[in-house]
């Protein structure tokens, strides 16, 4: 595939998602009021959902996106008896850009920081996208920190997409982007909402840094984690199972046992739709609730 294909395929789905209206939150949606901290030099958005009791779920939304964007269907569900801390990135949604480049190492570490703040000892996390990628580095960094991950399309390295792909997308330009919910949400919610053009710019030039952290890291991380893609995903299917590998699995369950990792490839669907295929609403509670492996 040559980059003009790659950046043309990811358009379509990108229209497509639009006409689906996959990605567009409720019109009536009123979530909770927003908080701010201050964070590593940020003033980092946050929301905080669902009952105080129990362990905190933390969710990390994907590139020029945000809570509403990416989570308008899932946060209610996963609300309903758990509390769920919901964060905006530097330069993305409510949170303002700073002068720092953007690196998914910076995300983890703000995000913990902001977890440390609040005083939350453990919490489970769930990331879609860019946001799987801040989640495990935060898996990696502070395992104690992190009590199960919840990996929606994911990548450990450089080798997860389609070939190609990666590189199409350094011919990003932020007006392609226009009329989407991702620029809609960003007009609506940026502080600064002129500056969409620099977060493209940056969130590119983050790709060409983007960690590439070996198997053996991936095979010690601590916490169990949720893979989760879909059939139609810029994330490889075998590099998934791959990945699942890593993790303890790919293993004759009926002979050894389950594994406290788990893998679930969502059938006719893309990676914009994967965040807000129903079946996410049951699998993540199932996991986040099963008891821990013996």
């Amino acid at each position: 595939m040559t980059r003009s294909t790659a950046l043309l395929a990811i358009m379509c789905t990108v229209a497509g998602a639009v006409a689906a209206g996959c990605a567009t939150p409720a019109a009536d949606a009123t979530p909770e009021p927003g908080r701010y901290a201050t964070v590593n030099g940020l003033e980092m958005y946050y929301e905080v959902h669902g009952p105080e009791s129990g362990r905190p779920l933390v969710l990390l939304h994907g590139a020029f996106s945000g809570i509403d964007v990416d989570f308008a269907g899932l946060l209610p569900e996963l609300a309903r008896n758990r509390r769920v801390i919901a964060v905006e990135q530097q330069a993305h949604g409510h949170t303002a850009d700073i002068d720092r480049p953007l690196r998914v190492e910076h995300m983890a570490d703000d995000t913990a920081a902001l977890l440390d703040q609040l005083g939350v000892a453990e919490a489970d996390v769930l990331g879609y996208s860019m946001g799987a990628g801040v989640a495990l580095e935060m898996g990696l960094q502070r395992p104690e920190l992190v009590h199960k991950l919840v990996l929606v399309s994911p990548s450990y390295d450089n080798n997860s997409t389609h070939a190609g792909l990666m590189e199409g997308l350094q011919d990003f330009r932020a007006e392609m982007l226009h009329g989407t919910p991702f620029h809609d949400y960003y007009l609506r919610a940026a502080p600064r909402p002129d500056d969409f053009p620099i977060l493209v710019e940056k969130k590119k030039e983050m790709d060409r840094h983007y960690p590439n952290h070996s198997p053996s890291a991936v095979q010690g991380l601590a916490a169990p984690v949720l893979l989760v893609a879909g059939d139609s995903d810029i994330i490889r299917n075998d590099y998934l199972v791959g990945f699942f590998g890593l993790l303890g699995g790919n293993v004759v369950g009926d002979a050894v046992g389950l594994p406290a990792s788990r893998l679930a490839i969502l059938p006719g669907t893309t990676h914009l739709t994967v965040p807000h295929s129903p079946e996410l609403r049951t699998i993540v509670p199932a996991f986040l609730d099963a008891p821990a492996a013996t």
